[in-house]
């Protein structure tokens, strides 16, 4: 009989770090076994500013998802967030022999590897390469090109790197915690994994993470990723704007942000009622709403801008899935629909059955849930182990979220 198996995620935010644990039976049914959350210090926008804030975090976090499920944290898949992070279009060619060889892994890693030369520059760190079209001998649209025969292999990709810096401080941040990053992966990518189904990936979808300092965009087309980006503004902003203009602390504008902010803007309610040390403070909804409205509109148009810089403007049928933190603001989703002019909805975390599944099946959790997932998907396809802070790329030649939905 095969023993259990456990995968983590651990998403490290600027505000929050989660982490969600699965345990794997012989079936490949995923059960919840563990999960926690904490706040984090030093971190700004999503890169490590100080490595002993979310060290420890992380650390007396992981404690309490090792407690509830009985089982060692040593190594994670873990979220990676940022402007710096980039996606990059690349192509690569390369002669395979004779008319009749057949094409194998190698040749993939090859012409990969041939593609990512020369587009990356050394200081940055390679994420992910997903294949988007092969060709062979000149005859395109070809998307898995393995066991086919021919002389030239040639290939287009989505390149996705961050800086190395970064990486490294990540990883660092996380080993000061006795945890092995054995994955950097997009925080918005993760949650793609959480929240998508094939259907929605192979039609068109974006799906945008709404997070405390960062608004991270990915978009899906004919069932890979297309687009990446990160946006250094989040739902933190708001809070911040609220105390600005209201003269109150940001904790007092939190808990108004949490209790009575609405995507439903321009509401006739009664001025809203607040105890502020010892006084009772009266807020218009009116100057709450504008307040909240021109921070809200600037972030969605940043959103509709790189929509439009991966020329997928009025090409995404299955419209935006929000996820993450910020989502929690009451009718997030019907702004958004109104704003951007398409279909929205919010992303709730599936394909985990059992244990304390309700837990996390909320949108912050989507990025963590993602990242175990990814780590299920990937059991036994990486070396393990390798404590290497410069990514390799993979000898099979396919990208991380090719294998999400078990393709070949």
């Amino acid at each position: 009989m095969d023993e259990m198996r456990y995968a983590v995620g651990l998403d490290v935010g600027t505000d929050n770090v989660r982490a969600v644990i699965l345990s794997v039976n012989k079936e490949g049914v995923k059960t919840v076994v563990g999960y926690a959350e904490a706040k984090n210090a030093g971190m700004r926008k999503g890169l490590v500013s100080n490595l002993s804030g979310p060290g420890q975090a992380i650390d007396r976090m992981l404690g309490e998802a090792e407690r509830m499920s009985g089982y060692e944290v040593n190594s994670a898949y873990v979220s990676i967030n940022g402007k710096h992070i980039l996606s990059t279009q690349a192509e690569g060619m390369i002669a395979v022999g004779a008319v009749d060889h057949e094409i194998d892994g190698e040749d993939l890693a090859r012409v990969e590897d041939v593609a990512v030369s020369g587009r990356i520059p050394a200081n940055r760190d390679v994420l992910d390469v997903v294949p988007l079209e092969f060709a062979l001998d000149g005859q395109g649209g070809v998307k898995d090109p393995i066991g086919m025969t021919g002389s030239r292999l040639e290939m287009r990709a989505n390149v996705i790197s961050a800086l190395t810096p970064n990486c490294d401080n990540l990883k660092k941040a996380t080993e000061s915690a006795n945890v092995y990053a054995e994955r950097l992966v997009p925080s918005v990518v993760a949650a793609a994994r959480a929240v998508l189904s094939e259907h929605q990936m192979e039609n068109g979808v974006a799906v945008v993470d709404f997070g405390a300092a960062t608004t991270s965009l990915a978009i899906f087309e004919e069932g890979d990723l297309q687009y990446v980006s990160v946006i250094p503004a989040g739902s933190n902003n708001i809070t911040n704007d609220l105390a600005i203009m209201l003269g109150i602390d940001t904790k007092t504008a939190e808990d108004l942000k949490r209790k009575y902010v609405t995507g439903l803007l321009g509401s006739k309610e009664k001025p809203v009622s607040m105890k502020v040390d010892s006084d009772v403070v009266e807020f218009e909804r009116q100057q709450i709403d504008e307040v909240v409205q021109v921070r809200l509109n600037e972030i969605f148009e940043h959103v509709q801008k790189e929509i439009k810089a991966a020329h997928y403007e009025k090409r995404l049928p299955e419209g935006i899935v929000l996820t993450g933190g910020g989502t929690k603001m009451k009718d997030l989703d019907k702004f958004v629909k109104l704003d951007m002019g398409c279909s929205v909805k919010v992303g709730i975390p599936k394909g985990i059955v059992g244990g304390v599944v309700d837990a996390v099946s909320k949108p912050e959790y989507a990025a963590a849930v993602g990242l175990a997932l990814l780590a299920v998907d990937n059991a036994g396809k990486e070396p393990a182990g390798k404590k290497s802070l410069k990514p390799k790329l993979k000898s099979n030649g396919k990208g991380l979220l090719a294998k999400i939905f078990g393709k070949k």
